[in-house]
């Protein structure tokens, strides 16, 4: 007699049904991605010699690597540069798209209409749409306009910005605070997939929650702290992830353009890969420490 098969819990039908939705882009990783990260990794520890008949790697240990450390004069000190724009940038975009979800989950009038507005950022500098933005001459003078604004003698800002940095106290912190302010522009850009995912975290919130908060006399800030923020805190970690992710790859990132500078303008394919290496074995562990940080402070719920 035939045994009946049991039928699979829900966890391992989630996890199923994840491993298919996936499974494009393992079965594309596979079979166009493995094989080039190698070879990229091989001339990393390359000099590659670049003729008619194609690429004739020699093998030279790491001195690509010494190279990039110890003698290039630009790459350490561009490094160092992009992950500081990278941590401020990461802290900007999660401040504003978080602020920006807790108002686009209130109830009001044209709701849809707004949070379409605040997507849109996302269609935009996407495919074929990023090249016509960067070539839309009105879109050019809009972002133009702003960063003046921002930067102008006359504006408010601008008059703060003075009074605080001249008064010498933090003055460095309030110039990466006003760099942000200026850069409003990018910010906005760069946070709609963020604002989305806080989005959706906030509307899996029960209502009943913050009903029997109020019940107890909790302030609206209490409630920001202890209820909403605790319970989107796994998105959190899923931002923060995919912010440093988008960060790193844009093409304006000084460390992706002198690398694809070494590799077009010089053929120096040896180099350019071990510098491309130093940079994605970095921002894999700053993305590790982060993950490692966060998850002790993340708070999951069934």
């Amino acid at each position: 007699m035939k045994k009946k098969k049991k039928p699979a819990g829900l966890q391992k039908r989630k996890a199923i049904s994840g491993y298919l939705f996936i499974s494009p882009f393992i079965v594309g990783f596979l079979l166009f991605m493995v094989k080039p990260l190698f070879q990229s990794l091989y001339m990393s520890l390359s000099t590659v010699n670049v003729s008619t008949s194609g690429f004739q790697p020699v093998f030279n240990g790491i001195e690509n690597y010494k190279k990039a450390f110890l003698i290039d004069p630009d790459f350490n000190r561009l490094l160092t540069e992009e992950l500081g724009k990278m941590v401020v940038n990461t802290i900007a975009v999660l401040v504003f798209s978080f602020f920006v979800a807790l108002i686009l989950n209130q109830k009001f009038r044209g709701r849809a209409f707004v949070r379409a507005v605040f997507f849109l950022p996302v269609i935009i500098s996407s495919g074929v749409i990023l090249g016509v933005e960067y070539d839309n001459t009105l879109l050019a003078g809009l972002q133009e306009t702003i960063q003046q604004s921002a930067n102008s003698d006359t504006s408010i800002t601008a008059a703060i910005e003075n009074i605080l940095v001249t008064s010498g106290v933090g003055s460095r912190v309030f110039e990466t605070v006003f760099e942000v302010v200026d850069g409003i522009y990018d910010v906005a850009i760069s946070s709609g997939i963020q604002i989305l995912i806080f989005l959706s975290a906030l509307q899996t919130i029960s209502e009943s929650m913050y009903e029997a908060a109020d019940i107890e006399g909790c302030t609206a800030w209490e409630s920001l702290w202890k209820i909403t923020f605790p319970m989107i805190s796994s998105m959190l970690l899923v931002n923060v992830v995919y912010t440093i992710v988008d960060f790193c790859m844009r093409t304006d990132s000084e460390v992706m353009e002198m690398i694809t500078e070494q590799m077009t303008l010089y053929l120096d394919y040896g180099f350019s890969s071990a510098m491309a290496w130093i940079y994605f074995v970095i921002v894999g562990a700053a993305i590790g420490l982060c993950a490692l940080f966060l998850s002790k402070v993340v708070y999951y719920y069934e």
